[in-house]
């Protein structure tokens, strides 16, 4: 088995940043890693999922859903070929802060006969569509200023606060 995983801070809170993973059709605006993802997010479901790291080409896939916990978890699993040949754990995954933001955590867990032969291939890219994608949820999250930094804090910590905009209602 081989896994690769990230993770990013966020300045937003869980349920903020869960809207947007879920808002599947809003995929190819902001994520350049999964450049569409289509379906129901519930056990047992498939996705229509197309990928496409960095100078490579886009590859289709439909993985079925197997967990999918509200601000908390998407898990799914997609296969090439039938089980055990080359299988992907993929999966999503927020932590509150007790700053306020939300530590976002992508990872893949990869297993089958052919993980060997090719994840020197292709782990580098991954990781790389990994990191730019969860870059850009942060930049998504952060950009509509549900949250943000105030500085100085209590106590050297520092503090979150939610906009004007949002305090008033003046959205």
């Amino acid at each position: 088995m081989h896994q690769i995983v990230t993770q990013i801070d966020i300045a937003a809170s869980p349920e903020h940043v869960w809207s947007i993973l879920m808002d599947f059709p809003a995929y190819p605006q902001w994520n350049p890693f999964i450049r569409s993802l289509s379906g129901v997010a519930k056990p047992g479901e498939k996705l229509r999922a197309t990928i496409q790291p960095e100078e490579r080409r886009a590859m289709t896939f439909r993985p079925r859903v197997l967990t999918a916990t509200d601000q908390q978890e998407l898990r799914w699993l997609g296969r090439l070929g039938f089980p055990g040949l080359f299988d992907g754990q993929h999966y999503f995954q927020l932590a509150a802060l007790s700053n306020g933001y939300t530590r976002f955590t992508q990872g893949e867990q990869f297993s089958g006969i052919l993980v060997g032969i090719f994840i020197s291939s292709m782990a580098a890219a991954t990781k790389a569509g990994f990191h730019a994608m969860n870059q850009a949820l942060k930049n998504r999250a952060e950009a509509n200023g549900e949250w943000r930094m105030e500085s100085g804090g209590y106590g050297g910590y520092p503090c979150v606060a939610r906009t004007h905009a949002e305090i008033t209602g003046n959205l």
